[in-house]
């Protein structure tokens, strides 16, 4: 039947676990799915002998592997999941193959006649693989590579990277000088059309192209052109998707393109979005694993964490086993019931004591909450609806109202431009604004609305506080009968045992933590005077999941364990020192720095007017040395000596590169070396 009677076998490498459409080879058109329908085609062969599936052999694939035993497909191979190269050779090994046709399983719709026309050509060439993917003409979806057993089992044998493992053929592709290696090309370029199938889009044409045709199972590649040459702007449905994509993306950029057609802006934090790191091409996006202040990404490539340690929450570094363990033996006996934990006694208890000016305690699981819950006590105490702000302090109505009035009220609090859409109009007036060090205009606020009755502030953030400010601000909330409160989200834990206002002795009426306070742990809390808390009673403030037991426990060992360390110390003695050093390194570069922020939450910019550039410059070149930085970094206790003094020796090259393009074009120097 064929040339020197070699087998000739078709390989179909199939999964269920693809990250950007789940389940698709089990997707049905037409009462067929997608791999009973690429089986079906490829059965029309000529020249095939036998057709071989290569899944993953892992428990993520039983369902597929199911399905293949129940249709009676009759070949069947696992191998590794990771390892497709491996699994490939495994396949040809087993079932004897002399020479082997690799179709990936999101290609249903495989002409069996294009199929049959290069296995001849490869069997009347000497050569060692026959693509018609090295310069393609054929549409996206039509993909078909044909190589023997010694040129699959030179590159089993050679293949070291990892990316080489992943993809097969890679190998013969990057070293053609070691392989005869030919194209196969159309008469004609089609490679604009899509009819792959690896995202939501992709199945959605395949299923209309499948509709259109009369014979709906074996129509061929030409019928496709036909059908493009009458509607081409059917084929615009997935023209956006670019081709063999999938080979440059990270698992977890993949799933973060499917996370942005589900979930709205793709994720819950800003602050975790890509576009906070310039939606860089190789950033990571979603995370595996933990540990200290190393983190695993989806590919399981570790990177250390010199940016934001979790936004904060993780003074004691990842995955603490010392909390986590309490945290293990609580879920061990039960977290939640139809009565109340007691942790949360305990912990109130352990807060009050770190607080003796407090005397009440209300929990909740964020920092929005914690600033919302803040503002509707002191409104229930005080019978005064006004405020008067200075910070970040969440994403509630209350607080963005502030930008009813003017849209930039609150760009100098954190985060600028925010959109006030949602927020009901007769919120607007509710809401002042002042900047931090400006007690002339908080006094002017107070005096020209004598319904303000809040002042709500963080106790430092950039700047530190000067000309007696703080005291000030207390003064004036006594002489005129208004709640303080100290919004410690953020600052709580990094100066001092507790709130930073303690450092400052300056007492306010009210203050909450979040943030560190469960080292990771959905935990925040709400600390004031008797006096205003008890306005509670008055108002409703309530949440089934304020009661779970996870974040009380983690409260209780996360201060444990920062007391037993004096945390607080250690990270800011080492946020002194990297600052000190980042100072160096930037003189001797000749780059000009300014920092801001607390010492243990490092916050620098360039002097420049290339500032943005410099770190998106910085975040890239930081990327690839393994290490998750920007221009900000939060310390944490598990940023030991060793990783620091490699973080900086790594900075100091990027800066010595930043000090040669001062003077040149910067846009075109960087656009060109980030590849954008």
């Amino acid at each position: 039947m064929n040339k020197d009677k070699k087998k000739i076998h078709v390989i179909i490498q199939a999964r269920q676990e693809s990250t950007r459409l789940p389940d698709k080879v089990l997707k049905i058109i037409n009462k067929k799915t997608i791999i009973k329908t690429l089986f079906d085609r490829l059965k029309c062969s000529k020249l095939v002998d036998e057709i071989i599936f290569a899944i993953p052999k892992n428990n993520k694939n039983n369902k597929l592997k199911k399905y293949i035993l129940n249709n009676k497909f009759k070949n069947l191979y696992e191998g590794s999941p990771e390892d497709v190269l491996s699994r490939y050779y495994g396949a040809a090994k087993k079932f004897s193959s002399d020479i082997i046709i690799r179709i990936t399983a999101d290609c249903p719709l495989i002409d069996p006649t294009l199929l049959d026309q290069m296995i001849s050509i490869f069997i009347n060439s000497n050569i060692n693989y026959l693509s018609n993917t090295l310069r393609p003409t054929y549409p996206d979806g039509y993909d078909i590579e044909i190589f023997d057993f010694k040129t699959l089992k030179k590159t089993f044998q050679n293949s070291k990277q990892k990316i080489d493992r992943e993809h097969v053929t890679l190998y013969i592709k990057r070293n053609k000088d070691k392989f005869k290696v030919k194209n196969f090309s159309h008469t004609s370029n089609l490679s604009n059309l899509r009819l792959t199938l690896d995202e939501e889009d992709d199945f959605k044409l395949i299923s209309r192209v499948t509709n259109l045709m009369k014979n709906k199972y074996f129509f061929k590649l030409k019928d496709v052109e036909k059908l493009y040459e009458k509607n081409p702007k059917l084929f615009q449905l997935n023209s956006h998707l670019v081709r063999d994509e999938g080979m440059t993306l990270s698992k977890g950029q993949k799933l973060w393109k499917r996370a942005q057609k589900i979930i709205p802006n793709g994720n819950m934090l800003l602050s975790k979005n890509p576009s906070r790191f310039f939606n860089l091409n190789n950033w990571p996006v979603y995370f595996k694993k933990t540990k200290g202040c190393e983190v695993w990404d989806l590919d399981n490539k570790k990177f250390f964490d010199f940016s934001f340690m979790g936004i904060g929450t993780n003074i004691l570094g990842y995955s603490n086993s010392f909390v986590d363990n309490a945290v293990r033996k609580t879920v061990k006996n039960g977290n939640l019931s139809t009565l109340n934990c007691p942790e949360e006694v305990e912990l109130a208890e352990k807060l009050i004591e770190i607080h003796p000016w407090a005397h009440m305690v209300h929990f909740a699981r964020s920092g929005g909450e914690a600033n919302a819950i803040a503002i509707r006590i002191a409104r229930a105490a005080i019978n005064k609806d006004k405020v008067a702000i200075c910070g970040y302090h969440g994403w509630h109505d209350w607080y963005l109202s502030a930008n009813l009035n003017n849209r930039n009220n609150l760009d100098t609090h954190l985060i600028s431009d925010l959109n006030t859409k949602g927020v009901p109009k007769n919120l607007k007036n509710s809401i002042y604004t002042f900047n931090y060090n400006d007690f002339d205009k908080l006094s002017e606020i107070i005096a020209n609305d004598k319904q303000v009755g809040i002042i709500k502030m963080e106790v430092q953030r950039d700047k530190k506080p000067n000309n007696n400010f703080l005291k000030k601000v207390r003064k004036l909330a006594d002489k005129n009968g208004i709640i303080l409160i100290f919004d410690e989200c953020t600052s709580g834990f990094r100066e001092t045992c507790g709130g930073l206002h303690l450092k400052y002795n300056v007492i306010p009426d009210i203050a909450m933590f979040g943030k560190a306070l469960g080292n990771g742990y959905a935990i925040t809390a709400v600390v004031g005077k008797r006096e205003f808390m008890k306005s509670t009673k008055e108002t409703f403030i309530s949440s089934t999941f304020w009661t779970e037991r996870v974040g009380p426990t983690a409260g209780i060992a996360t201060l444990d364990e920062m007391q037993k360390l004096q945390s607080w110390e250690k990270i800011s003695n080492t946020g002194k020192y990297i600052k000190k050093r980042i100072t160096s390194i930037a003189s001797k570069n000749k780059i000009k720095i300014e920092f801001s922020g607390l010492d243990s939450l490092i916050n620098f910019k360039f002097q420049s007017q290339h500032n943005d550039l410099f770190i998106k410059f910085l975040t890239f070149e930081m990327l690839k040395k393994g290490f998750l930085a920007k221009n900000s970094l939060y310390v944490s206790v598990a940023h030991t000596k060793i990783l620091i003094e490699k973080y900086l020796y790594c900075l100091n090259e990027i800066f010595q590169k930043l000090g040669k393009f001062e003077s040149k074009k910067i846009e075109e120097i960087l656009n060109k070396d980030l590849d954008i």
